[in-house]
């Protein structure tokens, strides 16, 4: 397979409701799509930088130099397979959303090119998944509660709220007071220290399936020894950027669950290499969420029908996030908080061409020397 072009969007998207967290409030969404052609087919990628760099130290425009001038220049030569990409792009350090982008729409064409859905060509073995939902943080708790009920009677399979200092354990008490033992877990996205161990040890107390990223982005040696005083289980996500780190991680009894986010990770390779990881040792892993668009989402869809999948993953329905997105058909909630694999070649959505174009704000083409 040799690349003819590749050619890099910026594009903006409304959120139909603002989302917070812990380290801010978004409400519109500027994001990367790659795109990649061998002259007969086209593969679609979506990078999960953010226009700030909140969440980690990438973002779209940071994203777009390092593809331009780092990661294109260097898939002009014949790609045997995706993960040959992996492989290409592994001298340019980190870069993991910028790397993903670009790799996630080589396997779109190459599974396109082969008649197979990416969940297939990744190894997948589900056609259904189980969701769960992602909750902000809330002017008022009422507010919050309200979200959730309106979201356990669509049927989400879990419920994840995040937290922050002083928006926490009472918040935790409210839900199960008002809802019972329903599938519950908070996300921190890393705002706490460990001189907040016995606040969050209080934690233990309301039976989360985990607390997510309590501490700080870049550390496990803390999460350790916080895992070490907990009987919830730590999940890992800020914190993971290969399957090398979960070993790590894992080796020291850092957490019980990881997070897998394709474009934290650099791509859909190394997602799979980490599930492995994971999958031996013994500790669950599930897919998180960057609020993606549809050819995000499709992604995120198809590596979590891989076997190694243990929880409920992020990816909501449509509606909840876009009044209208940049892909047709929209992922739907389905009984028992099921959505459908996409089944069809590549990413198993058709992008509308139309409506990418009506909320692209720059894009830049490259051709094959």
């Amino acid at each position: 397979m040799k690349l003819e072009s590749i050619e890099v969007r910026e594009v903006r998207m409304r959120l139909l409701r603002p989302f917070e967290t812990s380290f801010g409030r978004e409400q519109e969404k500027d994001f990367l799509v790659v795109s990649v052609t061998d002259g007969e087919e086209t593969g679609w990628g979506e990078c999960t930088a953010s226009i700030e760099p909140l969440y980690s130290e990438e973002t779209t425009r940071t994203a777009a130099i390092v593809l331009k001038d780092h990661l294109i220049p260097r898939l002009w030569g014949e790609i045997r397979e995706p993960a040959d990409v992996r492989r290409l792009l592994l001298p340019v350090r980190r870069n993991p959303m910028a790397k993903a982008a670009i790799e996630c729409a080589v396997w779109d064409l190459f599974a396109k090119r082969r008649g197979l859905s990416l969940a297939k060509a990744l190894g997948g073995v589900r056609s259904k998944v189980p969701v769960g939902i992602s909750l902000g943080i809330e002017p008022e708790r009422d507010i919050l509660l309200d979200q959730i009920e309106r979201r356990i009677g669509e049927g989400y399979a879990r419920i994840k709220v995040k937290i922050r200092p002083g928006w926490d354990r009472e918040i935790v008490r409210a839900i199960r007071e008002r809802f019972g033992d329903i599938p519950l877990m908070v996300d921190a996205n890393s705002c706490y220290s460990l001189a907040d161990a016995p606040l969050l040890k209080e934690l233990d107390a309301f039976g989360l399936t985990m607390i997510e990223q309590p501490l700080a982005h870049d550390d496990i040696v803390d999460h350790a020894a916080l895992q070490r005083e907990m009987t919830t289980p730590i999940c890992l996500d800020e914190s993971i950027h290969s399957a090398e780190d979960a070993r790590k991680a894992i080796s020291i009894g850092a957490c019980g669950v990881i997070n897998v986010k394709i474009g934290r990770l650099g791509g859909l390779e190394e997602s799979r290499l980490l599930v492995d990881v994971c999958r031996r040792a013994g500790v669950g892993v599930w897919c998180g969420g960057m609020l993606e668009a549809g050819i995000g989402r499709a992604t995120n869809l198809a590596i979590t029908s891989l076997e190694g999948f243990t929880h409920p993953g992020d990816t909501a329905a449509t509606s909840r996030y876009w009044e209208e997105d940049i892909t047709e058909p929209p992922v739907v909630l389905g009984e028992g908080g099921l959505v459908d694999v996409p089944g069809g070649p590549g990413i198993g959505v058709r992008v509308e061409t139309r409506r990418l174009e009506k909320r692209t704000v720059a894009k830049e083409r490259f051709l094959s020397r």
